[in-house]
């Protein structure tokens, strides 16, 4: 999100009690699943594995529709005692009344008077006028138990609560406590509390999906859990596809709404915004989506979209639940990035959230939301699905030289690229051997945990907590200095080990050139320096790529860098002036490569006048490779280097 931006402040068990009759009702049922007993031989990374599968035994819930459940509420992790921004604790995300802030109420379709619509109005969610509630952990207290503060900090009883609230479900539902996955597909629909049936049976798809594939994963607190396939399980027919707004462009399976950014003069001087009218692709293509944190609330964001002395972006991601608003139209430019050329090729994804608190805004239901979105509009525009292409706000080429210090630094070290791209159905991975000439950033998120400061703003350093960031040094020393930026600290000053810093980082998914090895380590060609990261084969921080690499033509010592691709003077037409080049503050250096997964022409288009229809154009002959200079993407003249091709093999 731009700097400029201030945030603003604007009954079927009437006979007995639920709790005895669950409890009474699993005696007398028979075993759900063979199970093995946690036991007594229980090794401590394994504690919320048997938790999964002693409360699918205790609550006769099948064990993989409990944890594909947890998977899809928390990815598993526990964050003990700390809850989400939606007041959702545990593997669970158990949902307190009185501990967070729940979601807000998204704008909305209108009813034909033109107030709004009733929210419940045609959901699967009313059964006798009253609405299902969201997975409450007061009410799985009281069906299990135990004290409500139990369930904010303690995994095990978190599941346990989770369990039963599956199990009131369903047996509210009139069904079976049935050892068949397929029989709570209801019961997974309401669990967490999705006040639409489009959302509601995406979420249930998801979780059936999961069922189907299996997963393992580390968690954040270091548990090992292991959801086996069953691909025998069938997949659901979902809804039809809700009514939305006119404008709004989004796939069926995600429910989206309209909030407009003004397009107005706004003052006697010819000022407007806060976007600008375009035709793409049809006078431009779409070449890029960012991925964006708004560092605010999102009531607030809504407000600063519909003021246009502001910023605006196409679509922003809801926390909570993973609503979708769109703002602007795709075939229109916002203003999102920072740069006017990128903005011009671009699509602006924002999503609630600060960059420096991951565990409680960066949910998986906001993950799975913004892949989908992303996902469709990179096949309705044909934007390639590599890191490129797709990439964070702290990628964005600074346009020019002087511009680099108050570039972003959204979504930052802790947005999990890897998983974001596993979703995008384009997963990240080695295509060549280990000795390969090209690296591909990939830790493992989970377990590579870079020491961080100023999560808190004050120096402190940061809880330990997975990253998809990678530090640089001078030399294959952790002692040694870090990598210094001279277009972020052009006076000199040393990069530092703050969240906010992108001096000395790479990020998952990015492609560099090797320039050394060294034992455990490896270097990379970085902002024209040799910079090492330490990258053991028993905990590779990078995997063997394969692809094209530039380098300095024979005879140039060596060659400029630029942040944006601007056509040549001569494409420019009569009474357009033409843009100043600004050679960013690095170089290319003879014998160093870069990797580079396309080309672009040179483009440019006028955007200082308010206008009814979009300005022209300006497109040029000359061509530039978009490279992989640093941790942010920068570009080189075509004429200026050689192409390489390297082919992996594994």
């Amino acid at each position: 999100m731009r700097r400029t931006v201030a945030p603003r402040v604007p009954g079927a068990l009437r006979s007995c009690r639920l709790a005895a009759c669950l409890i009474a009702t699993a005696a007398l049922l028979p075993p759900l699943l063979i199970l093995p007993a946690s036991g007594a031989d229980d090794t401590e990374d394994q504690r919320l594995q048997n938790a999964f599968t002693d409360a699918a035994r205790e609550f006769h819930v099948p064990r993989s529709v409990l944890m594909s459940v947890s998977y899809m509420q928390s990815r598993w992790d526990t964050h003990p005692g700390t809850p989400s921004v939606a007041g959702g604790y545990g593997p669970m995300h158990l949902l307190d009344a009185g501990g967070g802030r729940g979601p807000a109420p998204a704008p909305g379709p209108r009813a034909p008077d033109g107030s709004p619509a009733d929210p419940l109005a045609g959901t699967a969610f009313t059964s006798g006028g009253h609405a299902v509630q969201p997975a409450n952990l007061e009410r799985a207290a009281r069906l299990i138990r135990v004290p409500a503060g139990q369930l904010r900090t303690d995994a095990v009883a978190n599941v346990r609560g989770g369990a039963a609230l599956l199990a009131a479900a369903q047996r509210h539902l009139g069904k079976p406590l049935s050892t068949d996955p397929e029989d709570w597909w209801q019961a997974v629909e309401r669990f967490p509390g999705t006040r639409d049936v489009t959302t509601a049976a995406t979420y249930a798809d998801d979780v059936f999906g999961l069922i189907r594939r299996g997963a393992h994963r580390t968690t954040a607190e270091g548990q090992e859990v292991t959801l086996p396939a069953s691909p025998g399980v069938r997949p659901h027919p979902g809804p039809p596809a809700a009514p939305r707004p006119k404008n709004v462009e989004c796939p069926p399976e995600l429910s989206c709404d309209w909030l407009a950014a003004p397009y107005e003069e706004i003052d006697e001087d010819g000022d407007y915004g806060n976007h600008d009218l375009a035709d793409r692709p049809r006078d431009q293509r779409i070449e890029y989506i960012v991925i964006h944190d708004t560092e605010s609330t999102l009531p607030n964001m809504f407000q600063t979209v519909q003021d246009p002395t502001e910023a605006s972006w196409h679509y922003s991601v809801r926390s909570s639940d993973g609503h979708i608003t769109q703002h602007v139209r795709t075939k229109d430019e916002a203003w999102h990035s920072g740069s006017k050329f990128v903005n011009a090729r671009s699509i602006g994804v924002e999503h609630e959230g600060f960059l420096a608190h991951p565990g409680t805004w960066y949910t998986e239901q906001m993950y799975r939301s913004s892949a989908r979105l992303v996902r469709f509009l990179a096949k309705k525009y044909g934007v390639p699905m590599d890191r490129q292409h797709i990439f964070g706000h702290d990628n964005v080429p600074a346009p020019t030289a002087d511009s680099i210090p108050e570039m972003h630094e959204d979504p930052g070290p802790f947005w999990d690229w890897r998983h974001y791209f596993d979703l995008l159905g384009a997963p990240l991975k080695a295509t060549a051997g280990p000795d390969s000439p090209m690296v591909m950033i990939l830790p493992d998120y989970a377990t590579h945990k870079p020491r961080y400061t100023g999560c808190e703003g004050d120096g402190r350093r940061c809880q330990p907590h997975g990253s998809s960031a990678v530090r640089l040094y001078t030399r294959p020393d952790e002692n040694a200095p870090l990598i210094q930026d001279p277009g972020r600290r052009p006076d000199g000053e040393s990069s530092t080990e703050d969240v906010s810093d992108l001096g000395s980082r790479v990020s998952t998914g990015q492609t560099f050139a090797v320039a050394d090895r060294s034992g455990e380590w490896t270097a990379i060609w970085f902002q024209g320096h040799k910079a090492w990261f330490k990258n053991p084969a028993a905990h590779p921080t990078a995997v063997g790529a394969s692809g094209r690499m530039v380098t300095p033509k024979e005879g140039l010592d060596e060659i400029p860098v630029f942040g944006r691709a601007l056509p040549e003077e001569e494409a420019y037409p009569e009474g357009v002036e033409e843009e100043d080049e600004s050679p960013l503050p690095y170089t290319v250096r003879a014998g160093q490569r870069y990797v580079t997964q396309s080309g672009v022409g040179g483009s440019y288009v006028d955007r200082s006048t308010f206008s009814d229809v979009p300005q022209p154009v300006v497109l040029g002959h000359e061509r530039y490779y978009e490279i992989q200079l640093g941790h942010r993407l920068a570009y080189v003249r075509a004429n200026d280097v050689d192409l390489l091709d390297t082919h992996g093999t594994r």
